[in-house]
């Protein structure tokens, strides 16, 4: 009875029925229905192999074609519908149809990728109820821990895709201040990745630059790290990259320097939102990007998300601490749910046991 409950408790059906056809884009209201019931039970240690571990992708996963095969289950139309609402466009043709240079934009990416991997977690709840019913963790990249939250039962569908609206309007506004980019870097071990992005800043300051970024935004898994800055710093790096020890350096199709000080403007108006939608304590455990560790109040999950946009992504320390293990011990079942297995790959280059365990959810094809 208990597994139920939760299954239903973070169930997005539940979120996205109570949706009012009357309101408006941008209001913060919750929806009837969408409230969660508060859990009292404390869990009882399991055996991992009975247990599941979802991942939310962020930014960079989308293509377009992405939720087609979504559709048809329950309550994912509606989703889209509310979606179209609160945005004020219709999402749902921008991921199937793009057109791909619309879909890239950071104002209309996020809420797609949002949405299509919560759309993921209704296909997972109808083919397998059971990966839902015993999921005992989750966490997303960069806007994916958003996803997360809502699964969580931490925040409204409804809200939450309102934060997200905010939070890449607010990242588009800070990433059209100064020409700035985002570097994936493959290193050798012997990379000094801090030292490098150093000499990045020097150069700049060299060309006239005050107060140049250049900094490691994501940290991937060993020797996989991003890094992003101003964009003569990038290409310094890159023109650089055989005497900084880089094996492969490729840019990202991004419009700015996320998690980095060059989001600085973005962060009011995210903790100005973040303010006045409801966050409730996770009924699961999800992980932070910042630190890698778990949200443990509603003021540090608000404080968090408001950091994270000026912090790196802890992708690597997350997953260590999501998985690690003694030894001989079993692993959970592991689910990406949303577009791509990117993150798939990464657990693969952090951890090669957990990911002997991972699937993920196609929402292209029925």
């Amino acid at each position: 009875m208990a597994a139920v409950l939760r299954g239903k408790v973070r169930s997005v059906v539940s979120l996205s029925r109570g949706l009012s056809t009357q309101q408006q884009p941008g209001s913060l209201e919750s929806p009837p229905g969408s409230q969660l019931p508060a859990e009292t039970e404390r869990r009882h240690r399991k055996d991992p192999r009975g247990c599941s571990v979802l991942l939310f992708p962020g930014q960079g996963s989308q293509f377009v074609g992405m939720g087609r095969g979504l559709t048809k289950y329950p309550n994912v139309k509606e989703m889209f519908s509310a979606a179209q609402k609160i945005l004020g466009y219709d999402l749902l043709s921008l991921c199937l149809e793009g057109p791909e240079e619309e879909l890239l934009k950071t104002v209309h990416c996020q809420p797609a990728v949002f949405v299509t991997s919560l759309a993921a977690v209704e296909k997972l709840q109808h083919e397998n109820p059971k990966a839902i019913e015993t999921c005992v963790a989750a966490a997303g990249f960069s806007v994916g821990e958003f996803a997360a939250l809502v699964f969580a039962g931490a925040m409204t569908f409804s809200e939450a895709l309102y934060a997200v609206k905010v939070r890449a309007e607010a990242m588009q506004e800070a990433s059209e201040l100064v020409p700035s980019g985002m570097l994936s870097v493959i290193g050798r071990p012997q990379a000094q990745y801090k030292y490098a992005c150093l000499q990045a800043k020097e150069h700049c300051k060299s060309l006239g630059i005050q107060e140049p970024v250049c900094s490691v935004a994501n940290y991937l898994f060993p020797d996989g790290r991003v890094i992003a800055g101003h964009q003569q710093a990038l290409d310094f790096l890159q023109q650089n990259s055989q005497r900084l020890q880089f094996l492969r350096t490729k840019p990202l199709p991004v419009s700015g320097a996320f998690h980095t000080e060059l989001m600085a403007s973005a962060t009011e108006p995210l903790r100005e939102v973040l303010r006045q939608v409801e966050v409730r304590r996770p009924e699961i455990s999800v992980y932070s990007n910042v630190d890698g560790k778990r949200y443990m109040s509603e003021s540090h999950m608000r404080r968090q998300l408001v950091r994270q946009l000026v912090s790196p992504v802890k992708w690597e320390q997350t997953l260590h601490e999501i998985y690690e293990r003694t030894q001989g011990e079993s692993f959970p079942l592991t689910y990406e749910v949303g577009p791509g297995k990117q993150l798939g790959a990464t657990l693969q280059k952090c951890n090669r046991k957990a990911s002997q365990s991972y699937s993920y959810v196609d929402v292209i094809t029925h």
